[in-house]
């Protein structure tokens, strides 16, 4: 390869952004980061960071997924690890718009990662304070004015968009994959899997229809040979993942 001069090409660096999701209740909640330096210091950002010039973006975005949760990224092709400690992790998009980072040109290659309900973040980096919060109040979508001083404000850089289409793909993909399991432990009740369902849509599913639809199609679910009461009432069974990847017929969303 002929020479050339690096300094005759404008620098850049490289980031990576994570959209950690997970369901704590009712709601499909979010990791957000309080910032403590500048540029945007004080604002809730999704956490992430620089790539290292001796790590691929995959493991940057796994490393970083370590350093804010805790968990460890699996292969989404295979089952979850028994002990529950992984994620699933996938490449979300790429953001490059130059005016994105006031400091430098900067893009940054997005991450979905989902697990289930998550204890309470701590806070590392360049990050004061983290939380997780509904993905409807960070997107401005929830507008309750008894908890309008909780509201997390507008996200740092572009992360509002981000974090629009880390959601958007956790909802379609539930439709046609499996990967609505990737948000239960290794063994779960179908309540607990449609709890996830109305969890990421934000919609409410009839019981009967929805065990239906899940326990017949093929590969989905399996069963775990126990049951468990910790939802209360009765025993309910338990489930662990499929093989399936791909559902067939779909899960799809109801129109609202």
């Amino acid at each position: 390869m002929s020479p050339y001069d690096p300094s005759a090409f404008p620098p850049f660096a490289v980031t990576v952004d994570l959209v950690v999701l997970t369901v704590r209740g009712p709601a499909l909640c979010a990791l957000v980061v309080r910032r403590g330096e500048q540029p945007f210091q004080g604002r809730w950002a999704l956490p992430g960071g620089f790539v290292r010039a001796d790590e691929d973006l995959g493991a940057a975005a796994a490393r970083e997924l370590v350093e804010e949760t805790g968990l460890c990224a699996h292969d989404p092709a295979a089952p979850p690890p028994a002990l529950g400690n992984g994620a699933h992790l996938e490449q979300l998009a790429t953001y490059g718009d130059p005016e994105r980072d006031p400091r430098m040109r900067v893009v940054s290659v997005a991450h979905l990662a989902l697990a289930p309900d998550l204890p309470a973040p701590r806070a590392g980096g360049d990050a004061n304070s983290a939380r997780w919060s509904p993905v409807e109040e960070l997107l401005g979508q929830d507008v309750d004015a008894e908890h309008a001083e909780e509201k997390a404000g507008p996200l740092a850089f572009d992360h509002a968009r981000i974090l629009a289409d880390g959601v958007e793909r956790a909802r379609s993909k539930i439709e046609y994959s499996s990967l609505a399991t990737a948000f239960c432990p290794p063994e779960f009740t179908v309540g607990e899997l449609r709890r996830v369902y109305e969890a990421v849509w934000g919609v409410a599913l009839d019981p009967r229809n929805f065990h239906r639809k899940v326990t017949g199609t093929p590969g989905f679910l399996v069963p775990a040979g126990g049951t468990t009461t910790r939802q209360g009432g009765r025993p309910a069974q338990l489930f662990r993942a499929g093989g399936a990847t791909l559902l067939n017929p779909p899960m799809l969303r109801p129109e609202v």
